[in-house]
């Protein structure tokens, strides 16, 4: 199970450090590759792999071209965490200053590697790769997300509230695992001039292309009604949820209001008593007074 797991982070690895619109056709590949092999059992995971979001893919570029720098953007956030815990205000607040420039910067970085890709990032998949960068310094398990190169998902995270790292991995195992190295991008090669000569297959080979990229679509397309799926059950559970509060809310309303006026009746009440208490004691201290007197005419009869 080990070598089955070992192997499976292996193409894993291989896929997504290929370019965006390659991966889906790629996993396909492989996933048919590995059937009636040793590790048939790896089909089923292996054509489970999520396609990457764009901010996902970049940040993974990144990790694999520009790894100094991913690592440099790791200790600064170790370096943090470590800072917050011990309380060190001043160094806090220049690893905080260290950690907006150095985000910033390489998120530009990764612009710029991902053009050389063919891919404009526009300025909202920027802010993501930034707010993963960012998570990646302030959350440990982002760290170990990000470094796998493994990120199928763009993260959030603020350092207080609990983040589920494992979720935008593309597998559980991904976290502690290193994406290995790539050489930067470089330019292709100019191609030699060629003399078009007619090709007897090629009608054949256009059907082929043309099934294959009808296959990479319909796959991609299984993928994206997946999550289309998803996002609507989470809607569904988030307005249910919504619902049940908002109901919640109005009875803590009402019993709020039932309580004000049975405080309200109370402090009637309790006037009311206090008023009685003060004529009892007085009806009492008469009484006493009274008596007092009788006794004493008593006492001087006798005497």
């Amino acid at each position: 199970m080990a070598d089955a797991t070992g192997e499976l982070l292996s193409i894993a690895d291989e896929l997504y450090a290929l370019d965006l619109a390659d991966f889906t056709p790629a996993r396909d590949a492989r996933a048919k590759e590995l059937k009636g092999t040793d590790l048939a059992e790896l089909v089923k995971p292996v054509k489970g792999l999520r396609k990457p979001s764009t901010a996902a893919w970049v940040v993974n570029l990144l990790v694999r071209h520009e790894t100094e720098q991913v690592e440099q953007v790791l200790a600064v956030g170790a370096a943090l965490r470590e800072a917050q815990a011990s309380m060190s205000g001043e160094e806090l607040r220049a690893l905080t200053k260290q950690r907006r420039q150095l985000t910033a910067a390489v998120t530009s970085q990764a612009r710029a590697v991902a053009k050389e890709r063919g891919l404009r990032v526009t300025d909202a998949v920027a802010d993501q790769v930034e707010a993963t960068l960012t998570a990646a310094m302030v959350d440990e398990g982002c760290a170990k997300a990000v470094r796998s190169g493994l990120l199928v998902a763009s993260i959030e995270a603020t350092g207080v509230d609990d983040v589920d790292a494992g979720a935008a991995v593309a597998l559980p195992e991904a976290l502690g695992f290193s994406a290995a190295p790539r050489e930067s991008v470089a330019p292709p090669p100019k191609r030699p001039k060629l003399e078009v000569v007619p090709d007897p297959e090629a009608d054949a080979k256009v059907r082929r292309a043309a099934e294959e990229k009808l296959s990479a679509a319909e796959s991609e397309l299984e993928d994206a009604q997946g999550e289309l799926d998803a996002a609507g059950e989470e809607v569904a559970r988030l307005e249910a949820r919504g619902l049940q509060l908002q109901a919640e809310i109005e009875e803590l309303r009402a019993r709020i209001a039932a309580l004000e006026e049975e405080h309200d009746a109370l402090d009637e009440e309790l006037a009311e008593a206090e008023d009685a208490r003060e004529e009892a004691q007085s009806s009492v201290a008469d009484l006493t007074r009274a008596r007092d007197a009788a006794r004493a005419a008593l006492d001087k009869l006798s005497g």
